[in-house]
């Protein structure tokens, strides 16, 4: 969708911005570019829509050279996300949306209406915001309309210079889960260019690691934080770049244990009985119907024999609600979130309703080494062998 043949940008006092710069973005493709300040990264994002031409070499959208093409019309096709949002203060939030679609020509009743799907698309009804101004908005509801806006066309390609950037850490978290979910809907072809490393692995699909002008490494951002290509990439993304991948490494079933499960309407005897055959402290529960219910501790059915000679009643009668689980695919950081937040030596992870098994500390930190082993070596995850630590 995007490709970049042999871009240099040369300014007259000497400055060279951009350096023989060549890479392909593909159709509906989310690449961050991620460097510091003066490193070229905005440079080569506006060279796309022409707001800055090359001095030398190519930039090719859908295989037509952007140079070829008058540039208003060029930026009508791509949509653009500044992080000052750029939103017109005498317009309302409905009105700045409908911007380019009444550029284009639309009627204004098809324009309305494309303008408030989109505010409704990024959480903001447009009965309650449409009719307001700008200044009447927080920073990350500026943020939305901006995002909106670049959308009303529907534009095959959209630019987004460190959109987020401006606003406080818990908003920022909250447009980029925003984004994600749009993106897994839209599947536009991103350009998004932050100084972020932590937002860059977050978003992107890949990403390219900008040294002075040059891209470093383009890769996924598993395999940069994994295996970075040079010192300069291992310097950029930090010695915590373990960590950061945790962002990047999704739960597998590989990673999974199994324990002893019960059912909510097993004897509780029986189920006691079990457990210390198989000498575990607790078991999972599940509904009649397989779902996932909660758990059960054999002191919690050794409780049950006081008076008597075992465990009374069934399974139901002693088991707590399940608060620490998520789903497969979810990434180790939110695993790993939800183990503290819960206090949790184990979470249950699920496919939709069926449980699928629990990931322990140890399992989760032999998922990160198995991935950072797996792209080194250049082989699937489920190839690599780790010598487990402990079981459940």
């Amino acid at each position: 969708m995007i490709r970049f043949e042999n871009v240099t940008k040369r300014y007259p006092d000497g400055t060279t911005a951009v350096d023989d710069l060549s890479f392909e973005v593909a159709e509906g493709e989310l690449v961050t570019l991620v460097g510091p300040s003066g490193c070229g990264k905005t440079t080569t994002m506006k060279m796309v829509n022409r707001l800055i031409a090359p001095s030398s070499g190519r930039v090719l959208l859908d295989g037509e050279d952007t140079a070829s093409v008058d540039p208003v019309q060029l930026r009508r096709r791509i949509g653009y996300v500044i992080q000052q949002v750029g939103l017109f203060p005498h317009k309302t939030v409905l009105e700045n949306t409908a911007t380019v679609p009444h550029l284009l020509g639309w009627r204004r009743a098809k324009a309305r209406e494309r303008a408030a799907e989109l505010l409704d698309l990024v959480g903001l009804d447009p009965s309650r915001y449409g009719d307001r101004y700008p200044q009447q908005l927080s920073g990350g509801q500026r943020q939305r309309v901006g995002v909106a806006r670049a959308l009303a066309a529907d534009p095959p390609v959209l630019l987004m210079d460190e959109p987020f950037g401006a606003v406080d850490p818990v908003v920022r978290e909250h447009l980029q889960t925003e984004f994600l979910r749009l993106q897994s809907e839209l599947h536009k072809t991103v350009l998004f260019v932050t100084h972020d490393i932590e937002e860059a692995v977050r978003l992107g699909d890949r990403m390219a690691v900008y040294g002075s002008g040059r891209i470093e490494q383009y890769d996924a951002p598993a395999t940069v934080l994994g295996a970075p290509a040079t010192p300069y990439v291992a310097e950029f993304v930090g010695a915590d770049r373990g960590l950061k991948r945790l962002s990047v490494t999704p739960v597998e079933t590989g990673d999974l244990e199994q324990p002893p499960v019960v059912r909510l309407t097993d004897d509780a005897a029986g189920a006691l009985a079990r457990l210390r055959e198989e000498e575990a402290r607790w078991a999972v529960v599940l509904s009649a119907s397989g779902d996932l219910h909660g758990w059960v501790s054999a002191e919690a059915l050794a409780a049950g024999q006081e008076g008597t000679k075992g465990a009374t009643g069934t399974v139901a009668d002693h088991c707590r609600r399940m608060e620490a689980w998520l789903p497969l695919g979810a990434p180790l950081k939110q695993a790993f979130a939800t183990m503290l937040q819960h206090d949790a030596g184990w979470i249950a992870v699920l496919d939709g309703d069926r449980f699928l098994g629990v990931l322990t500390p140890a399992g989760l930190h032999e998922a990160l080494r198995r991935s950072t082993t797996a792209d080194a070596a250049h082989l699937d995850r489920s190839e690599v062998t780790l010598e487990t630590v402990s079981g459940v």
